[in-house]
């Protein structure tokens, strides 16, 4: 162990010169909670989110509530399955955002090039982004994003009846769903 503190040993360190993307933004969090609805009405009638869209237990154990407080789909989900109250160790996953769906596929192959295991690629349901998940060296997991639903003013929401759930990058890629562009420009960056 070195007589550095961590400050003395973390302050230089810098983004490697060899990333090929750049993250835009956090772009939601996912929490546990042991009352779903008692949680959802503090997050709505506290905070001011409004609820996209709803699991039921029989997709995500525990149900869980997608909620909003912008543009975006969703800022925060909900799972109702934590068994006690939080430890600070309960964080599902987050998610950041990048600019373009090139750089997602370039975001898989960065990964792989570092071996990071790839848990999930191509698109899930509610919100309709397109993604890749995996796991920091903690286990915390991530998810880089391109494509969610945005939310206008209007407070419409994607219906269930268009989700696309996609196994691949590739299949979300051929198989987009309405509005979602997914034309790519390297077109080398796809694995067919």
């Amino acid at each position: 162990m070195s007589d550095k503190t961590i400050t003395e040993r973390l302050e230089g360190v810098s983004p490697g010169p060899d990333i090929p993307f750049a993250i835009t933004k956090i772009g939601h969090i996912v929490l546990g909670c042991r009352d779903l609805e008692r949680s959802v009405k503090f997050y709505t009638q506290i905070l001011g989110f409004k609820i996209s869209d709803i699991y039921e237990p029989d997709m995500v154990p525990g149900g869980m509530v997608f909620m909003r407080f912008g543009a975006d789909h969703h800022g925060v989900g909900l799972v109702g399955a934590m068994p006690e109250s939080a430890k600070n160790i309960e964080l599902h996953h987050l998610a950041f955002e990048v600019a373009s769906l090139d750089e997602l596929l370039r975001v898989r192959e960065h990964l792989e090039k570092n071996n990071v295991t790839i848990d999930f690629h191509g698109r899930r349901r509610a919100g309709a982004q397109i993604a890749v998940e995996f796991e920091d060296p903690d286990g915390h997991q991530l998810e880089l994003f391109w494509g969610l639903d945005k939310v206008g003013s209007d407070d419409i929401v994607r219906p269930r009846s268009e989700w696309r759930p996609a196994r691949s990058l590739e299949e979300a890629i051929d198989n987009p769903v309405r509005g979602q562009d997914t034309r790519i420009q390297e077109k080398s960056l796809l694995r067919r």
